[in-house]
C-alpha cells in the first residue's frame, strides 16, 4: 500500500534512522570511516540530458552535498571542477572517479577560498580548462559547535566561518561573473540554520542568514545580464562535517519532522533543477528541503 511503513518510497524510512553508530573525526572529516556509509545517489540517480555540456564549479565538491552535485550535474551531462582541502585527496579522487565514469570530464581543484587569490586563481583554471563557466555552485562551507554558548566561540574559529562561509562566496562569484554567459546562473547552499538557528552553531548560522541575503540582492542586480542567482536550504545531512564538527552523532537528524537526517543524494536533484532550464524563471528563491522543518 502507498506510504505503508514498509515502503521505499517512505521518505521516513527510505534511509537510515537515529540513533547512529557514535562516531568522531578530526576536521575536515571523511567519507569512509562514516556509519552509516552517505548516499550520494551512487546507484541511484539516472540522468536525462538537463544539463548537457554545461561547464560547472562546485566548490567543497569531495564529499557530502558537493559530491552528490557533482555526480548528477556529471550524470545529466556536465563537466565538473570542484574544490577540495589538504587531506581530502581520497575523497576528491572518489568524486573524479565518478564524473568521468558518468564520461564527463572532471577537474580536482586543491584551493582554500579563505584566500582572495585562491579563488582568483580557481577562476582562471576553471576558465583555462573550460572556456567558461555556466554554472557556479557556492558549496564549501566550515562549522564547529560550541554547546557553551557564543563566550567559548574564539576569534580564530569565528574568522574561518566567516571567510570560509562568506569571503570565499564573495570573492569566487565576483571573479566567476565575466566568464558566467546570459543562461548561467549561481547556487549557493544556505541552510534550515538561516532561519532556525540553533545556539550551538550560532556564528554558522549567522553566515547562512547572510547568504540568503546576498542571493536576494545578487538575484536583482544580474537579473538583466540574464544570470539567474538560488540557493538551497537544507535541513540536517549527513556528510564527513558532521562527525567532524559536532560532539554527539547518536540523534543527528532526529529533530526533522521525518526523523531523520537527508542523505546528500536527496539533495542533488534541488541543485540540478536550479541549474537547469526547466528553472528558467526561477532566481531569487531558497529552495527549502529541511524534512519537513517550515521555513519562512
Amino acid at each position: 500500500m502507498t506510504g505503508a511503513p514498509h515502503s521505499p518510497q517512505n521518505p521516513a524510512t527510505r534511509h537510515p534512522r537515529p540513533d547512529f553508530p557514535a562516531q568522531d573525526q578530526p576536521h575536515p572529516g571523511w567519507t569512509g570511516p562514516m556509519d552509516p556509509p552517505p548516499d550520494h545517489g551512487e546507484e541511484t540517480y539516472r540522468g536525462s540530458g538537463r544539463l548537457a555540456d554545461r561547464r560547472t564549479v562546485i566548490t567543497g565538491g569531495d564529499s557530502g552535498i558537493g559530491r552528490a552535485v557533482a555526480l548528477a550535474f556529471a550524470r545529466e551531462g556536465a563537466d565538473v571542477l570542484f574544490t577540495y582541502l589538504d587531506g581530502e585527496e581520497d575523497d576528491a579522487r572518489e568524486t573524479a572517479r565518478l564524473v568521468e565514469d558518468a564520461g564527463r570530464k572532471a577537474v580536482a581543484v586543491r584551493c582554500d577560498i579563505r584566500e582572495e587569490a585562491n579563488c582568483r586563481e580557481l577562476v582562471d583554471r576553471a576558465v583555462a580548462e573550460f572556456g567558461r563557466i555556466d554554472v557556479l555552485v557556492n558549496n564549501a562551507a566550515f562549522q564547529m559547535s560550541r554547546p557553551e554558548g557564543i563566550e567559548a566561540i574564539p576569534t580564530e574559529q569565528f574568522d574561518r566561518v566567516m571567510r570560509t562561509n562568506l569571503y570565499g562566496m564573495f570573492w569566487l562569484t565576483k571573479f566567476a561573473l565575466p566568464h558566467i554567459p546570459a543562461g548561467g546562473s549561481v547556487i549557493n547552499s544556505t541552510s534550515v540554520q538561516a532561519y532556525k538557528p540553533s545556539p550551538h552553531l550560532l556564528d554558522y548560522a549567522m553566515t547562512k542568514g547572510a547568504i540568503v541575503t546576498f542571493t536576494h540582492g545578487l538575484a536583482q542586480s544580474l537579473a538583466e545580464r540574464g544570470i539567474r542567482v538560488n540557493a538551497v536550504a537544507p535541513g540536517p545531512v549527513w556528510t564527513p562535517l558532521i562527525p567532524a564538527t559536532l560532539p554527539d552523532t547518536v540523534e543527528f537528524g532526529k529533530q526533522s519532522p521525518l526523523g531523520r537526517p537527508a542523505q546528500p543524494a536527496e539533495l542533488a536533484p534541488a541543485y540540478v533543477y536550479l541549474a537547469s532550464q526547466e528553472a528558467s524563471f526561477v532566481t531569487a528563491e531558497i529552495l527549502n528541503a529541511t524534512g519537513g522543518t517550515p521555513l519562512p
